[in-house]
């Protein structure tokens, strides 16, 4: 039987993550991560408080009304748990890599790339079971591996809260500012403003604030309809000290074009929530300073 030599505790250090120490692998990660997203001038990182408010519909939408506007855009999910970005855009199959292992986005349109944490699972029901540490390293693997190239922007997808994935994501794109979402019912205020103390806490700039499923005309009679009460965000983000960006009315059609896998920022730019939603993007697009 051959017995290895093991390490002395000095060598060991000089190739391990003890201490100050990083292994190659960590060092080529942060050296592919800082790459890549040096060739891109703006990542916006869209947050919720909770789950069930269209966050990621609203980031699907932004990169879509984005991309048509001529932006080069790039769409990132980096939800572990459960990535919705691939059902609303229509993607299928597993991505593709180059000969150096990096993951080549899938496109939409001419101005829009896409990759999702679902993209990389052989089944799409497959379940993720993973601690904390476990997704930490995944989510700063995953935004090191992709080659976007050159682009105006890239929204970044996070799971709801304030946990691993979204802090995780902070502390790999340093320069990200986050656009959060709500809903204007107090269940969704209360956690919005941790979301926006949390950002404050990191000493993450804050774009401004979303309110979704805002009222919107009856089919019917025209007659104005607010499913939660009124006007909750606007006067949370001025008590919060942060933009308010807008609401967007309740739509029927989001969902079913999300369903379809086709955002309604690419089917149904005349919509009340597609004209709501295209001043919240031109607010984003002013005050980040873009100029095209």
């Amino acid at each position: 039987m051959i017995h290895e030599k093991m390490p002395d505790s000095k060598s060991s250090c000089k190739t391990s993550s003890c201490g100050s120490g990083k292994s190659a692998a960590i060092q080529r990660n942060e050296e592919l991560t800082k790459a890549a997203l040096s060739k891109i001038k703006f990542k916006i990182l869209v947050m919720s408080g909770k789950g069930g408010v269209g966050k990621s519909s609203v980031a699907c939408n932004l990169a879509v009304a984005l991309s048509n506007r001529g932006f080069k855009t790039g769409l990132m999910d980096v939800d572990v748990h459960g990535p919705s970005v691939a059902k609303i855009m229509g993607m299928k199959g597993l991505l593709d890599a180059t000969e150096d292992r990096m993951l080549i986005p899938m496109a939409f349109g001419d101005n829009l790339k896409i990759v999702s944490m679902q993209s990389l699972l052989p089944h799409e029901d497959q379940a993720i079971i993973w601690r904390g540490p476990a997704k930490g390293s995944m989510i700063q693997q995953f935004i090191g591996s992709v080659k976007w190239d050159n682009l105006d922007f890239l929204i970044i997808d996070a799971p709801p809260g304030t946990g691993d994935e979204p802090l995780t994501v902070i502390q790999t794109v340093t320069d990200a500012k986050a656009v959060i979402v709500t809903t204007p019912q107090d269940v969704a205020l209360s956690d919005v403003r941790k979301s926006i103390n949390f950002c404050k806490t990191v000493k993450m700039d804050v774009i401004g604030l979303v309110e979704n499923m805002g009222p919107f005309d009856c089919p019917h009679c025209a007659k104005q309809i607010a499913l939660f009460n009124n006007a909750g965000a606007e006067k949370t983000a001025a008590e919060m000290g942060i933009d308010f960006l807008g609401y967007v009315p309740f739509d029927i059609q989001v969902g079913q074009s999300c369903d379809a896998g086709l955002p309604i920022a690419s089917t149904h730019m005349d919509s009340p929530f597609m004209k709501a939603f295209d001043l919240i993007v031109s607010k984003i697009v002013e005050d980040l300073g873009v100029k095209k």
